[in-house]
């Protein structure tokens, strides 16, 4: 259901304050571009630094850059932002991810027990507003993470959360190769 009436724009580096503009060059060094929906949350220079700032600190977290880019896959995944899952399924296969493993993640699964594990649990806790079942829980834990780990994957739910919605209300322009349907 969309109820869009508003024409979102992507900001050019001009239109952004001072402050966005100097996070908008430190991205387009670190990736020789500004992908459209950084650029956008780049209107809020103190959101899009946060935001930044919070990415980099999960990267030092319990989960790594192959399991975060599971969680993001899961969560983009329930909440419909095909930006997202395109990005991911991308940035996925950057860091060891096969297509059909994007593909499997998306629809809540993966074949190995600890990628498993964390996908279901980022998935249920998408889907029920942080509110997993027992046995999920239980199995995240069976498969060796402790309660940091927990932590961990809330704070990269919610991460990935706010670009889905982001995106989900403008619906600004995929600038990614676009991710297979499932």
């Amino acid at each position: 259901m969309t109820t869009q009436t508003v024409d979102f724009k992507v900001p050019s580096r001009d239109e952004l304050s001072t402050e966005g503009q100097a996070l908008y060059d430190g991205i387009h060094k670190a990736f020789g571009k500004v992908p459209n929906l950084y650029a956008y949350i780049g209107k809020s220079a103190n959101t899009l630094g946060a935001y930044l700032a919070f990415q980099q600190a999960q990267a030092k977290g319990s989960f790594k850059a192959k399991e975060r880019e599971a969680v993001f896959l899961a969560v983009s995944q329930v909440n419909n932002c095909r930006y997202c899952q395109s990005v991911h399924t991308v940035v996925g296969k950057m860091n060891g991810l096969s297509e059909e493993e994007t593909l499997e993640i998306r629809q809540g699964r993966h074949s190995d027990p600890r990628l498993n594990a964390i996908v279901a649990l980022a998935k249920e806790v998408t889907e029920t507003k942080g509110r997993p079942n027992a046995a999920t829980l239980e199995n995240f834990f069976a498969q060796g993470f402790d309660e940091a780990a927990l932590i961990d994957l809330i704070a990269l739910v919610v991460d990935k959360t706010l670009a889905n919605y982001v995106h989900n209300i403008t619906q600004i322009e995929i600038d990614w190769p676009l991710a297979k349907e499932i």
